[in-house]
């Protein structure tokens, strides 16, 4: 039986994962994970949502009172807009805050916010999402197409990326690239988050790119699950149909006060759920598909069973 081992020296393998960053943006202030700017607006954006709440108040009244629109509002209670502090300030007269310690940390949550993280040097379509998996502590992944990205190999990523519409030239791949090495960082950072993933078995027989690339990316994944906060498990064919076969999802959870979201990538755009319904619906579709799915050690087996069989 495969036996899950430790390769020697992990900390040489979160070097190989990761390479180093050259910011477009040399006058951008750049911000550790410890005050990372997406969660921190999504942070400020709940406290303002639910202080409004508790008024009784909707969006249109708020918008009224502070002469600007709707969608303003309902931006910075998303996250997805910047509040400056004027609108910080603006916001605690309305809704009567006057505990100074809330005050302060509410006009420290809106400056933090206005910061700029390292990924938002590149220009990314899923800018949000590589922001909200900077500080998650736990993300849960189900994939039946590809190998997630904190896995990938950067000759795996480069065979996506070839194959996608509409096509992108050399320059913006290699910087996709870039951006998904520094991204795997996590994994192996002082306080990683816990990473769980759950693959279909056909995400182990698609060859990306060619069966040399395929037998080198399954034996990532492999090595990657010795890691002490990663588990991985695999649907196999055998298990027939299931809750999510005809959906791609990830579960990032943070430690409170920021709320959890459900990040769901497609071709119609990337959608970012953040309702407790939401959250509680798709978090028992993940636990159902790890039942459904082989365990960790036979996930591991399976893996061995399918890079022999990718042949040149």
């Amino acid at each position: 039986m495969y036996q899950l081992h430790s390769p020697e020296g992990w900390d040489v393998w979160g070097r190989t994962m990761a390479i180093s960053v050259e910011f477009a943006r040399k006058d951008a202030t750049f911000v550790s994970d410890a005050r990372n700017p997406t969660v921190r607006r999504r942070e400020l954006g709940a406290l303002l949502r639910a202080l409004r709440n508790e008024r009784g108040l909707t969006v249109e009244q708020v918008a009224e009172r502070l002469l600007c629109s709707p969608s303003k509002v309902s931006r910075m209670e998303t996250g997805h807009g910047v509040a400056t502090l004027r609108d910080v300030r603006d916001l605690c007269e309305l809704y009567e805050v006057t505990d100074e310690a809330e005050r302060d940390r509410m006009t420290r949550l809106a400056r933090e916010g206005k910061q700029q993280g390292w990924w938002q040097a590149y220009d990314l379509p899923y800018s949000t999402y590589v922001g909200l998996e900077e500080e998650a502590a736990s993300i849960k992944i189900y994939d039946s197409a590809v190998v997630p990205g904190l896995f990938q190999t950067a000759e795996y990523a480069w065979a996506l990326h070839a194959a996608s519409l509409p096509k992108h030239d050399d320059n913006v791949i290699g910087q996709r690239i870039e951006v998904r090495a520094t991204r795997q960082r996590i994994l192996t950072r002082p306080n990683p988050p816990s990473l769980h993933v759950v693959l279909d078995e056909a995400v182990l027989h698609r060859v990306v790119g060619s069966p040399e690339i395929m037998r080198t990316q399954l034996a990532r994944v492999v090595e990657a699950m010795a890691l002490p906060n990663v588990e991985l498990q695999v649907i196999p064919y055998a298990s027939g149909a299931h809750p999510a076969l005809d959906s791609i999802f990830t579960l990032l959870e943070f430690v409170p006060p920021a709320p959890d979201v459900i990040y769901v990538e497609g071709l119609v755009g990337n959608l970012y759920l953040e309702q407790e319904k939401d959250i509680r619906r798709y978090r028992d579709v993940f636990d159902k598909l790890s039942v459904t799915a082989l365990s960790q050690q036979e996930s591991a087996e399976l893996l061995q069973k399918v890079i022999m069989e990718h042949k040149d």
